[in-house]
């Protein structure tokens, strides 16, 4: 459904580590220093805010990313935690909602910026 997501950072060498580290791959940047990492036609990017103001995180937002196994969210997550970012809310595991069993893991970036790693179980 989206284009892509894009979250803002202070400091977008430490960004990168943490992202290149995350996604095991290396962000490409672009001529304006802006990170993007792409996955099944999407894009994810880190930018410094266009204004000059200083970045912050959306209260209330999660940027989510899918993935096909549960231990693919398990390792996710030990990379963000190893980059610098901090392990949030429950431990990973699988939930049930209305919407069905999901299987999730949510990290705070060096940012502040709120990460979901979630797989679908088949129902």
């Amino acid at each position: 459904m989206f284009s892509h997501v894009m979250v803002g950072s202070n400091d977008l060498e430490r960004s990168k580590r943490f992202y290149d580290a995350l996604f095991e791959k290396s962000g490409r940047q672009d001529d304006k220093g802006r990170l993007s990492y792409g996955r099944r036609g999407s894009i994810f990017m880190v930018s410094k805010p266009i204004d000059g103001g200083s970045a912050c995180h959306a209260n209330g937002g999660t940027v989510g990313f899918a993935f096909d196994t549960p231990q693919e969210v398990d390792a996710w997550q030990k990379r963000g935690v190893e980059a610098g970012g901090t392990a949030i809310e429950d431990p990973p595991g699988e939930r049930s909602n209305p919407f069905g069993k999901l299987y999730l893991a949510y990290l705070r970036d060096p940012d502040g910026n709120k990460l979901c790693a979630l797989h679908r179980p088949p129902q």
